[in-house]
């Protein structure tokens, strides 16, 4: 009997001290400091999420990674009879098919990895509310796997210039930096959708529609040359703009982007810096309100 209320007593000492040893996480209160350095930490959850997205979208597919081929020559091909033949559009004295190609590679890009940036949130819901991890990470993981498609149209499209005489010079190793400025873009226009999405699920309706505005703003299926002096500057606020225009004159010899640029590189900036300030003021709050 004594041995039993022993056995009593140290369970109830364990049970306090476990007790004072409980922590409550609680959401800060007030702005805190952006943890970017927090990321480099999660790196290997980064590459996970994006592998798993790559493996869900091929996997039972009918042509798998044939769609990477199929949608760019089949949209190039609409772009080319809606734009060349029937509006007869110029193309800046470079060949058309590759002047629609390379824009419709990075424009598809930019659309859906603005896309799987706004539902990165919601569609990992699971994991945002059961543990903790830099919620940076799922935006970011986003917007790898678009690469896979871009390298393959990048492809088709090393084969299709020597058809038109076409050799890229010095200009191509500014190439990269385009991919840069379109995931710029992206992210910062996507940080702040999946923001909005989390409160309210009908962004994911808006976004669509203003996909649709935004193509038809950027030099896709047309050059930029087309908009008037006087509304040149106000154009040059789409910062895909600048992105485009500067990849056609580093692979297509097209004509060299203009002072516009620099407008376009700093609103691209600014989107996101706007688009990491507010998704960090609101991030901790995401798993009471998802």
């Amino acid at each position: 009997m004594l041995e039993i209320q022993r056995r009593r007593y140290r369970k109830r000492e364990l049970t306090v001290e476990a007790t004072d040893r409980w922590t409550e996480n609680r959401p800060s209160g007030g702005r805190r400091a952006l943890r970017l350095g927090e990321l480099w930490s999660y790196r290997e959850l980064v590459v996970f999420l994006a592998l798993r997205d790559i493996k869900a979208r091929y996997k039972q597919a009918l042509f798998g990674i044939g769609w990477s081929v199929v949608q760019p020559v089949v949209g190039v091909l609409v772009l080319a009879l809606v734009f060349r033949r029937l509006a007869g559009v110029p193309s800046d004295g470079i060949p058309y098919a590759p002047f629609a190609l390379l824009g419709f590679l990075l424009w598809s890009y930019f659309s859906a990895s603005l896309g799987n940036a706004s539902a990165s949130m919601v569609n990992n819901v699971s994991l945002v509310t059961k543990v903790y991890f830099a919620r940076l990470v799922t935006p970011v993981a986003s917007l790898l796997p678009g690469f896979v498609h871009l390298a393959i149209g990048l492809v088709l499209l090393g084969v299709l210039l020597p058809f038109y005489d076409i050799t890229p010079g010095w200009e191509a190793l500014v190439f990269p930096l385009c991919l840069v400025g379109a995931m710029i873009v992206a992210l910062g226009a996507g940080l702040l959708l999946a923001t909005l999405n989390v409160r309210y699920r009908d962004v994911g309706h808006v976004l669509g529609f203003l996909t649709q505005l935004w193509f038809l703003a950027s030099p896709v299926a047309y050059p930029s040359s087309l908009v008037g002096e006087e509304w040149r500057w106000a154009y040059a606020l789409n910062p895909m703009a600048g992105v485009i225009d500067t990849a056609r004159w580093s692979l297509l010899n097209g004509p060299a982007p203009g002072p516009e640029l620099a407008l376009s590189a700093v609103v691209g900036v600014a989107l996101l810096a706007v688009g990491l300030l507010y998704f960090q003021r609101a991030e901790r709050n995401f798993a009471d309100v998802i």
